[in-house]
Order: structure tokens, then sequence, then C-alpha cells
């Protein structure tokens, strides 16, 4: 009998090409990895991984068992989109990725909501970037996720996931009290070419949105700290350290110190949720759309 498992870590081997990128795509070591690949030969009985170079490959008999892996996942996903929809109610687990302020803005009172209509459904949330939560989705570790584009930068959402549009959150810029622009109504993201900026992560989605967009402005951007809660970006505003991104979503509180201030060309974010196509039937996928949908609208016309 083949292990689901083992069959997961094949077919994101075979996905990510490397023992490293599997890994990571599995969020477990590279030696979990080997040793799960290594019980996996023992049970088909032949090598499934042949050494190239520093890394590994699929053999033959490993590209053919990666084949029937993919096409098992999916199968158990819509067995259990199958037995939910046969059902007709949602029950079971639903785990579901977000965004940090997504987990503060949609999800407490989304989350509230299902415990209310639902009692039966067990909705358990992890926090994660888009590109780690949407990832999980594809490999069956999560069955939703939320996440976010940008008006002039689309994030690519992977052909096997559906989505559906939440909300448009719109954006400022905070500055600090005594910014040279604190005292305007509007401002363009043009005026900032003297500033720094505390912003996330390089190589996180919204980073390279910050520099792509103010690339576009002609300010070549002066990253001087980089901080992944927005709470934390905002105290560098309010001592003077820096401007910074401020969405309205999952906000709280502004610091005494700190001005918001609107953009004139309308900065704006795009919420979404994504979940497996193959999954679209069960009904604890449409109870939690509902459930964001309504907090969604709630949150646009507060």
């Amino acid at each position: 009998m083949l292990n689901l498992e083992r069959l997961r870590t094949l077919d994101a081997l075979a996905r990510h090409g490397s023992v490293s990128g599997a890994a990571d795509g599995l969020h477990v070591t590279t030696s979990a990895v080997s040793q799960q690949m290594a019980k996996l030969e023992r049970e088909v009985g032949q090598p499934l991984l042949a050494r190239n170079g520093r890394g590994v490959r699929l053999t033959d008999a490993g590209r053919l068992l990666a084949d029937h892996a993919a096409r098992i996942i999916s199968q158990v996903e819509q067995a259990q989109a199958d037995v939910e929809a046969q059902r007709g109610c949602a029950v079971g687990e639903l785990r579901i990725g977000a965004f940090p302020t997504a987990m503060r803005g949609l999800l407490p009172r989304a989350l509230s909501a299902l415990r209310t209509g639902h009692p039966d459904l067990r909705v358990r949330v992890r926090e994660q970037e888009p590109e780690e939560s949407m990832a999980a989705v594809v490999r069956g570790d999560l069955d939703m996720a939320l996440a976010i584009d940008w008006h002039n930068k689309r994030m690519p959402v992977p052909a096997e996931l559906t989505r559906t549009h939440l909300l448009d959150d719109s954006v400022d810029i905070a500055v600090p009290a005594g910014h040279r622009l604190a005292d305007r109504d509007t401002i363009s993201l043009a005026e900032f070419g003297d500033d720094e900026w505390i912003s996330w992560n390089e190589g996180q989605f919204c980073h390279e949105w910050l520099v792509f967009t103010l690339r576009g402005t002609g300010v070549e951007p002066r990253i001087a700290h980089i901080a992944e809660e927005h709470h934390t970006q905002l105290a560098f505003v309010e001592a003077g350290l820096g401007v910074c991104v401020a969405p309205k979503l999952g906000r709280g509180p502004v610091p005494p110190g700190v001005r918001l201030l609107p953009v004139c060309d309308a900065v704006r974010r795009h919420v979404y949720a994504v979940w497996r196509a193959d999954a679209d039937r069960r009904p604890s996928i449409r109870a939690a759309v509902d459930a964001l949908r309504a907090t969604a609208a709630e949150f646009q016309h507060a």
C-alpha cells in the first residue's frame, strides 16, 4: 500500500526539482524529504531518485510514479469534496492561510460567523505570505488561502486554483508628523524622491511591488529598514526613520506621531480567496467564501 504523504513528497520533488525545494514547499527539513523518499523506494522496490551533480533527478520510475501521485492527490481532494457535497453541510476541518492584515482585518469576524452558522466545521488558520499559502493550497496542505495583488502589479495564480474577489483595500502613505508633506490632503508617490522607506522583506511580493511602483514614478527607492508587521513599520515612521505604505485593512490604531496621506492616483490592493478547483463543491469552501464576502462588504461600507 502506497503511503499518501510519501506520494505528496514525491509530487513536491517533481514540481520543485530539488530536495531543498521540496522541503521548502512542504515546510519540512531536507532530511525529512530524504527519509520519506527512502521509505517510498523500499515500498515500490526500485530507485526513484538518481544523483545529478550535487542534486538529484527523478528516474524513469520516479517520473512515472510522480505522474500517478499528482492524479492521486487530486482524486483525494475530489473525494473529500464529493463526500462533503453528499452530506450537504459544512463539516470537518477547513485549513486557511492568510497574510497578516487579513488575519487581523477579515478573519476574526468571518470565523466567528462560521462558528455560529456551522458549529460542526473546525477552522484552522495559519499566518503566511500569499506566495507561500497559495503554494500550500496547490499541494494540499491548506484548503484555502487569502491573497493580495495590486492595481498595477498582479500576482499569478496557479492554474489549479479558483479565485474570488473579496475587496479592494485603499492604501495611504504614513509619514512622521513633522514631515514636509504632513499637512497635505493628498500626495503623489513622485514627491517621495528624497525619502527613506520602511518596507517588507526583499523577495516578497509587496516589496517588489513597492520598488516597481516607485520606479514607475521616476523615484529610485531608498529602502532603509525592513519590517514584516505594519505596526512595526508605523513605529519606525513615528520615530522619524522613514515613510511606509499603510493599507486600511487591519490597520488598527495609528500612533499619534504619524500622519496618513491619501495617494492622489488611488493606490489599491485587491484581496481575494483561492482554493483548489477540484474542491469547488465542498460546502465548507462555499460557507467560508460566503462568510468572507459578508465580512469584506462590512469592511468596505464602514
